[in-house]
């Protein structure tokens, strides 16, 4: 492969302490270097490769079996998994052992990253078992290491003597200020419209995973080229460090199958298979008119071929696969009757289950998803502990795939990596469209069970979603659906897919998965199988996705065109409000009294943010309303000449204090409960009595002076002082002192 020259550093390196060597080489890419080093680490791995950005390093290690496995291979044995270590970001784990556990969601999606940008490259007959971990060695919280990860294990596996068709170039992809940026700060990912990871080679892309703002299809495809520029860098710099010190390949032995057996199997199965695949059936039918034909070649070459049950059902396989791809180029008709950009038919149910927030069943094709939308209060949301630090997340969406939305039967052992994968793509496609935290404070629970799959399972939970989210009276932006494309190529010519089902994922080189709203795209998910894709078959998958995108977004906006106006009664109230800071303290009160009290009386929660944010939530709206008008009460200042009605607190000889809002008391003076003589407090208040008092004087220690008697008697505050009263004969006008014996 020819790449530019003169992009990489060549920076040899000291000798370690054992004697091994270490070289180095670097590549520009963006505003930062990258760079590959080797040797000195892992010397008893196949290949070892560190790659560094900024403070970020990682380390990956490919390791291959002595020997293959015999028979022939159903997949490649390959393992990729990414971890980090916490001491990388210079900290401990959480939780009671203090180490790292299984592998975080961040971790999970990671390691998927990796495996799809390498498993294509290996050969179809390898059969050997080989793992790729990839370890954080640091972060510096700015570079992630997700693409480094990428990076380092092409490096490690091009090194190694393990047959292996690479190199492949990692980068991310964001958009600040209208212009692209190449592998962005965490900071600049923050105010990015788009955050896009694209791996590939000279070839051309082959994998592709992000989310953007509702970005338009030829943003996306210029993000793309500019991608594939800095990709070819890393590829060259992996390839000049190869040249240097990377081992001799390994050859892969195809697999030779029983002389005659080919023959003799194509006689028996490929007219009943042409038959089978343009009788156009449905998926159950299709399956077992093939398990039909393969049982009938397998009894027929027992005798002939005995124990070789598996080899000729691998050989049915590849006549299938032959013969439904020749139909599409062909013929220009798939294996269902359907043209090549039709998608399937659509049937959407809403509001399915009586005591969720929201819920829809949007069935497409044979594939069907059950979604469900929860409402929670900020105590729902979900702690994340990254090594870029702790955070909550207010939005979770989580799939399901059991064994009988295909029919199989497997015990069910918790989401695995598929699961997660797909769970976090819908949640990216959805999103762009939240609503604001501050415009709408609930926590987001999106549950997806899939009930029957038949293709484009992750797409039919996007869509899903939307519509459950639209249910529950969620204020989105805008509604969102999801589609599958799919590739058939062959020679110079190819065919593009709408809505790919199974079959067509199976037995077809590409899965382009692309989300969004009218307006744009806010996911996209690619994986090939091939050794690459160009931008212009991008172009055309892009741009016949957008027609499907669009005519589903039609049949939903029949079903549903914006969120309900109400939310469901089962549903929580949330209010939310803003106090000043300095008065946290004065609402939560003395061990958190007051704020207790509230919650006990009024039934709801009540949390309150550092920065002054309170949220109220109640499942009964009237007290909800209730305790947030408390509170807003109780959040305001008194204001001199007002009138409140408050509650005597205590009582002593020389007045009553008595609270006018919560947590704020002022003292009505003896002389200021009635405009007549008042011998005892006692004789006109008690404690607990409610009481209409007018604020007199707030001082400039906050003290506040009340009188009741301006209520009884407008205007007579204005007479006599804070003190026992001596009798109406006194004028009222007249000083202390001002009397004398004769």
């Amino acid at each position: 492969m020819d790449y530019p020259s003169g992009l990489y550093k060549d920076t040899p390196m000291t000798q370690s302490n054992n004697s091994t060597s270490k070289t180095s080489i670097e590549a520009k890419v963006g505003a930062g270097v990258l760079k590959f080093e080797t040797g000195g680490l892992a010397k008893f791995a196949n290949g070892a490769a560190l790659v560094t950005l900024g403070e970020s390093v990682v380390l990956a290690t490919a390791t291959a079996a002595s020997n293959p496995k015999a028979g022939f291979p159903d997949f490649v044995p390959l393992t990729v998994d990414y971890r980090e270590r916490y001491y990388a970001a210079g900290q401990i784990p959480g939780g009671f052992f203090k180490r790292e556990g299984r592998s975080r969601q961040k971790e999970v999606l990671s390691s998927r990253l990796v495996d799809r940008s390498l498993r294509p490259l290996f050969n179809e007959f390898y059969n050997t078992e080989t793992q790729v971990p990839i370890i954080v060695l640091s972060a510096d919280t700015q570079n992630d290491t997700d693409v480094l990860a990428i990076n380092a294990a092409s490096c490690a596996l091009l090194l190694s003597d393990i047959p292996w068709e690479g190199p492949v170039g990692a980068v991310r992809i964001g958009r600040v200020n209208e212009k692209f940026i190449v592998n962005p700060s965490k900071d600049e990912r923050v105010v990015s419209d788009l955050e896009m990871v694209v791996s590939g080679r000279k070839e051309g892309i082959m994998m592709v995973e992000g989310g953007a703002s509702e970005l338009p299809e030829d943003l996306l495809l210029e993000a793309l080229g500019a991608a594939k520029t800095e990709i070819d860098k890393l590829c060259g710099a992996q390839l000049e460090l190869q040249k240097k010190v990377g081992a001799p390949k390994k050859t892969v032995t195809p697999f030779v199958f029983p002389e005659g057996m080919k023959a003799e199997t194509a006689a028996l199965a490929q007219e009943p298979v042409k038959k089978v695949l343009r009788q156009f059936l449905a998926k159950s039918e299709r399956d077992a008119a093939i398990r039909a034909v393969v049982d009938k070649a397998q009894k027929a070459l027992a005798e002939k071929f005995p124990d070789s049950a598996p080899l000729i059902r691998k050989l049915i396989d590849d006549i299938l696969y032959d013969e439904s791809r020749r139909m599409v180029l062909d013929e220009r008709v798939r294996a269902d009757g359907r043209k090549l950009d039709e998608v399937r038919p659509i049937q959407i149910l809403l509001s399915v289950l009586p005591r969720t927030h929201g819920s829809a069943i949007f069935t497409r094709g044979e594939t069907q998803a059950l979604v469900s939308t929860t409402l929670g209060t900020t105590r729902d949301k979900q702690i994340m502990d990254e090594l870029d630090g702790e955070y909550k997340e207010r939005f979770l969406l989580h799939y399901n795939f059991p064994g009988f939305s295909t029919g199989e039967v497997k015990p069910d052992r918790g989401p695995g990596r598929r699961e997660i994968g797909h769970g976090a793509l819908a949640r990216r496609a959805l999103w762009p469209l939240l609503p604001p935290e501050e415009d709408f404070a609930y926590t987001l629970r999106l549950v997806s069970d899939i009930l029957a799959s038949n293709g484009s399972s992750s797409m039919a939970s996007v869509c899903g979603g939307s519509l459950a989210l639209f249910d529950a009276g969620v204020p989105l932006r805008a509604s969102c659906s999801g589609i599958a494309m799919g590739l058939i190529s062959g020679g110079d010519r190819h065919a593009i897919l709408s809505d790919i089902m199974g079959l067509e994922d199976h037995l077809g080189d590409m899965d382009f998965k692309i989300a969004g709203s009218r307006k744009g795209i806010t996911a996209i998910q690619m994986d090939i199988k091939i050794d690459g894709l160009s931008l212009s078959i991008m172009k055309e998958a892009l741009e016949q996705a957008r027609t499907g995108r669009l005519h589903i977004l039609d049949l939903m906006d029949s079903a549903i065109r914006q969120p309900r106006q109400e939310l469901s009664k089962y549903a929580p109230r949330m209010h939310r409000i803003q106090i000043p800071v300095d008065k946290i303290g004065a609402l939560i009160g003395p061990g958190g009294k007051n704020i207790r009290k509230l919650c006990e009386e009024y039934e709801v929660e009540i949390d309150v943010d550092d920065d002054g944010n309170v949220f109220v939530c109640g499942t009964d709206g009237p007290k909800a309303e209730a305790a947030l008008q408390i509170i807003k009460y109780s959040m305001a200042d008194a204001e001199v000449g007002k009138i409140y009605k408050g509650k005597v607190v205590s009582v002593l000889n020389f007045g009553a204090f008595v609270e006018i809002l919560p947590g704020k008391e002022g003292l009505l003076h003896i002389s200021q409960i009635d405009n007549k003589r008042v011998e005892r407090v006692e004789d006109v208040l008690h404690e607990g009595d409610e009481v209409e008092v007018k604020v007199l004087e707030i001082d400039n220690m906050g003290k506040i002076r009340l009188s009741r008697k301006a209520v009884l008697f407008p205007g007579s505050e204005l007479t006599g002082g804070d003190r026992p009263n001596r009798g109406s004969s006194r004028p009222e006008n007249a000083r202390r002192g001002s009397f004398r014996k004769p």
